[in-house]
């Protein structure tokens, strides 16, 4: 049932049949799976990503093909993508990198910066240009992720960005009252990003890998357009969590 919940506009109150939503990252993984749910819902739905996903397109994204860790570049391109949209029922701010599994000792300080830019900085700009010219915005959900307060050795730039974002999101729920912010875990995923952590050998400095492998090809973690579903059908829910909160889906 929960591909037919309806909700009601801030402004007028009226039951809104058709969904705008925007969503990072579609080329692949949980966006790739999100943009498709919705598509299939008959949702008015766009997307970024830096490669093309032809397959989406077809089912009728908008998509717009953007680096967000080049922000000089694709901040105005996004702008101007946005230009003239007064509102979106939902933005999910997906995109993200994990960089390499290694100790924060062997870590650049230039690689550090690399995952800060997708993970953190870029939805800063994405948020700027959203929330501006009066635009609409009724939910917004960021990606995080159990790592984001675990603090596991080896996850490093990822932790870190994952838990700024968690508070980048705090921060504008302090903001914008009439919007409502979540950083949400969506759990195991199984993603391009599981590939490379399940064919790492076994190390015991770097424990959660040995519990993601044991979870690879199992419901545990199940792919993106499964864990898509799970969410869409969550969102009404999460509006009754204080906005700017952190939520982990397998708690919920």
């Amino acid at each position: 049932m929960h591909l037919l919940w309806l909700y009601a506009t801030p402004l007028h109150g009226e039951i809104q049949m058709n969904k705008k939503i925007l969503i990072t990252g579609v080329s692949s993984g949980l966006g790739y799976g999100l943009a498709k749910n919705y598509l299939q819902q008959g949702a008015e739905v766009y997307g970024c990503s830096r490669r093309v996903p032809q397959t989406l397109i077809e089912l009728g994204l908008n998509h717009c093909e953007l680096d967000l860790s080049k922000s000089s570049e694709s901040a105005p391109k996004f702008e101007k993508w946005l230009r003239g949209i007064e509102q979106f029922d939902a933005v999910f701010l997906n995109a993200g990198i994990l960089g390499m599994i290694k100790d924060m000792r062997a870590c650049s300080l230039a690689e550090l910066k690399e995952t800060m830019e997708t993970n953190l900085w870029s939805n800063k700009w994405l948020l700027d240009s959203l929330l501006s010219e009066g635009r609409v915005i009724r939910q917004v959900l960021a990606i995080s992720s159990g790592a984001s307060l675990s603090g596991s050795r080896g996850w490093n730039g990822y932790s870190l960005s994952k838990s700024a974002l968690n508070m980048l999101v705090k921060l504008y729920a302090g903001e914008c009252p009439e919007t409502h912010f979540i950083a949400l875990a969506p759990g195991l995923i199984d993603t391009a990003m599981q590939d490379y952590m399940t064919a790492l050998p076994s190390d015991p400095r770097y424990a959660p890998i040995e519990i993601l492998k044991a979870a690879k090809g199992t419901e545990a973690m199940p792919n993106g357009e499964v864990c898509a579903g799970k969410i869409i059908a969550l969102l009404p829910r999460l509006l009754n969590l204080e906005s700017g909160s952190y939520a982990d889906i397998r708690k919920l």
